[in-house]
């Protein structure tokens, strides 16, 4: 079952393609993940909670962008491929295949797996990760702007961009 979409009169700009639904539910899944991490008393269950809510949220981005290879191939890791896929979300993937042996440990139930703070800086790290692959679904191809004039003021834009991990600070 795929998204019903108005097409455009004459006139109007063509509508960005739509995402695929198997992209929006791996999506949905990673919000119900992140919610379930978020809520969960035990840090090794918030951290490999949250671990797989950016998972799926990267397989959603790789359901968007990608389609299945004919013939069978080694398995590769979902962080590898969204590197090559969205190089916008390198440093993403980068960080989260990072924690993916410190997920296993808390998988296993190591009691040092992980830490209170661990978990809740992932948690946050996921929620942010989360606005950003939406963001990245969402855009829409940029579109050149008329040319103004030089008597106008510039209109002013608000928000930003939300850092990466790297960008933040650590303690």
């Amino acid at each position: 079952m795929g998204a019903v979409r108005a097409v455009p009169s004459a006139g109007q700009l063509p509508l960005p393609p739509a995402v695929p639904v198997a992209a929006t539910q791996l999506l949905d899944q990673a919000h119900r993940g992140l919610a379930e991490a978020a809520v969960s008393a035990d840090p090794r269950q918030r951290y490999a909670t949250a671990h797989l809510a950016a998972l799926r949220a990267a397989a959603a981005v790789l359901a968007a962008r990608t389609r299945p290879e004919g013939g069978r191939r080694r398995p590769r890791s979902a962080w590898v491929l969204l590197g090559q896929v969205a190089p916008e979300l390198g440093e993403w993937a980068t960080f989260f295949a990072a924690g993916a042996a410190k997920r296993a440990a808390a998988e296993a139930g190591l009691s040092r797996a992980v830490t209170e703070r661990e978990a809740d800086d992932l948690v946050r790290d996921v929620d942010a990760f989360l606005a950003v692959v939406e963001s990245c679904l969402a855009a829409v191809p940029a579109t050149p702007e008329p040319p103004r004039s030089p008597f106008t003021r510039p209109r002013a834009t608000g928000g930003g961009s939300r850092p990466g991990p790297a960008s933040r600070s650590r303690r």
